[in-house]
């Protein structure tokens, strides 16, 4: 998707056609993982188990994603996917249709939101260079994101700055530690989130 600037928004978890029992093989898996990650934590999860509560071969979970890391990559692309479409497609005030200020508190509320789900999951994307952290799809497709809301807000400002500085505000090891450590509720967080949008 072409941005104002002449960008294009790096979409992840774009795959090849498969046949149609693949796809519902694909899906029941991840389904399957993302219930058992979020109930038991990354640690706990086998190949195995994912692979007899989604009713499949084991042998299916290993060709398909390689082993567990393999698995949880391919549920993180999954979930990122889904999030993408939600705020380039979906309704407002995420998705196209709402003014930029209100487009930019829901998208930030909505990372605080995929956290608070996924929190393990998004920890794992902590646990790397910052290279690969702020360099990868995910990160970029966010931060152009911001970037293009903030130049409609803050023409002729630093608006590279201001997205990292935004960001920098919801990443999930910041949000998990101001949940569990902090104990602040998310809509807590939320909160502040709109207290520093204030400040734009």
């Amino acid at each position: 998707m072409a941005s104002r600037s002449g960008g294009v928004l790096p979409v992840v978890g774009q795959r090849p056609a498969e046949r149609a029992d693949a796809v519902r093989n694909r899906r029941k898996i991840l389904e399957v993982a993302a219930r058992m990650l979020a109930e038991d934590g990354a640690e706990a999860l086998s190949l195995a188990e994912v692979a007899h509560a989604a009713e499949v071969g084991v042998g299916t979970v290993y060709r398909r994603f390689g082993d567990r890391a393999g698995l949880l990559l391919s549920l993180l692309d999954d979930t990122e996917l889904r999030f993408q479409e939600a705020f380039l497609h979906g309704p407002p005030p995420l998705g196209p249709g709402a003014p930029p200020a209100d487009r930019l508190r829901a998208f930030l509320h909505a990372l605080v939101d995929r956290v608070e789900a996924h929190p393990d999951l998004l920890l794992m994307t902590e646990n790397t260079t910052p290279g690969q952290r702020y360099g990868n799809g995910h990160h970029s497709a966010r931060r152009l994101h911001t970037v293009m809301l903030l130049t409609s807000l803050r023409p002729g400002a630093d608006v590279h700055y201001l997205a990292d500085a935004l960001l920098a505000a919801v990443t999930p090891g910041l949000v998990v530690f101001q949940r569990r450590h902090q104990h602040r509720t998310a809509d807590e967080i939320k909160s502040g989130v709109n207290d520093l949008l204030t400040l734009l």
